[in-house]
């Protein structure tokens, strides 16, 4: 089988993927952009090949490798960044060399448009969040805003995270809005819910199947963490509730979903909702046809005891999992930010949960204005004992 991995080396946790891709008897092409003796020695010895692009913004040069690995190994059966940035150019690359294994480029709106998003979770009867796009106009968001209410949430139809989110509380900052946002046509402006985003995350199979399971507990607003530079804590789950599990299940056939590793962020609500549901009830969000993001799959890894990247590769190259779960626990995440002056030091944090500490480490800057400047990751029992981690690291003077 012919694997070609792009990007392989960043975030630099990928490079377990094309390991475990490896050793199931993958041969893993890599395509990126770096300099091949910049690349760790571990996804070195992964990889059979390595092509180097000046760009990979540049399609045609990205093609050009592809087509060189083609002639050179056959046949390719595979192509996968697993990055949100390159899912409509990996689409396109299986599009033009008939790969089918993937998405290609006649689905790509419904997994990157939050528009087009909206009629899959219909399709699939599965509740969600009232939307309108922008450039319907200023007058129809207004009595949109009528019939759900401010605050409003208006983010562009195509991205990732918070970038470009905007919160929207009374018509004056609507007008701002439409006003001040050249672009407000690539915008949806959906109403807001009040609730813990809660991700179904996720290893599907050639056949539609969940072969892997887990969720993950965020904060209920990144925006607001990255805008007011707030800390970030978050963990993962021991268990899913089968709500979510059936939900996520849904959503999966709903979209078509195969041969992928999936995040899928639903709310729980914190209070009943008119025609969305009861209190501690999941009302889906959005669809992310990847990993989740940061050192997420790691953490997912620590709470099941068990290797994503390995399940993940089994989907690739047997479609099932041939890895096993050990103890189920809690694995959850705070950060801190050089810019504050914390109760208790680095070195407290250590000797109060060194034994249960699973990473620490600077964040990469990339990462930083989300998920701030110093990790601490940690192994806990309760949820309990979460909320002491998170409190105990995030306490100021």
């Amino acid at each position: 089988m012919n694997f070609i991995f792009i990007s392989p080396h960043f975030p630099h946790t990928y490079e377990n993927f094309c390991v475990r891709l490896k050793q199931n008897g993958v041969r893993v092409l890599g395509i990126a952009d770096t300099p091949y003796e910049s690349l760790s020695e571990v996804l070195k010895e992964a990889l059979t090949e390595y092509y180097r692009v000046e760009s990979l913004e540049n399609y045609n040069e990205v093609y050009r490798a592809v087509a060189y690995f083609a002639f050179r190994y056959g046949r390719i059966d595979w192509i996968e960044s697993n990055n949100e940035y390159w899912l409509e150019q990996d689409a396109k690359l299986r599009t033009d060399f008939n790969i089918t294994t993937g998405i290609q480029t006649d689905r790509i709106r419904s997994i990157k448009e939050k528009s087009e998003m909206k009629k899959y979770y219909a399709k699939g009867s599965i509740p969600t969040a009232r939307q309108m796009r922008a450039d319907k106009g200023f007058d129809a968001i207004l009595d949109f805003t009528r019939q759900v209410g401010y605050p409003v949430i208006a983010k562009p139809d195509i991205g990732v995270g918070a970038s470009g989110t905007h919160k929207i509380e009374t018509d004056h900052q609507l007008q701002v809005f439409f006003q001040s946002t050249p672009d407000y046509q690539n915008y949806v402006v959906e109403e807001f819910i009040t609730g813990e985003i809660c991700s179904y995350d996720a290893i599907i199979n050639s056949q539609g199947d969940a072969l892997f399971e887990s969720m993950t507990v965020w904060p209920p607003s990144i925006m607001d963490i990255v805008n007011l530079k707030l800390d970030l804590s978050y963990y993962v789950d021991s268990e899913i509730p089968d709500s979510l599990r059936q939900l996520g299940r849904r959503t999966v056939k709903a979209f078509g979903i195969w041969n992928r590793f999936v995040h899928l962020e639903f709310f729980r609500l914190y209070s009943d909702r008119m025609g969305l549901g009861k209190k501690g009830d999941f009302v889906a969000l959005e669809v992310n046809m990847r990993p989740a993001g940061g050192y997420t799959p790691d953490m997912i890894n620590f709470a099941h005891s068990t290797d994503v990247y390995k399940i993940w590769a089994d989907m690739v190259a047997f479609s099932e999992s041939r890895t096993t779960l050990g103890k189920q626990q809690y694995c959850a995440f705070a950060s801190r930010r050089d810019i504050y002056h914390y109760t208790h030091t680095h070195d407290e944090v250590l000797r109060l949960y060194g034994d249960r500490m699973v990473m620490c480490e600077r964040m990469p800057e990339l990462f930083s204005a989300a998920m701030g400047q110093q990790m601490y990751t940690v192994v806990l029992q309760t949820l309990d004992e979460v909320n002491e981690f998170v409190t105990f690291v995030h306490q100021k003077e």
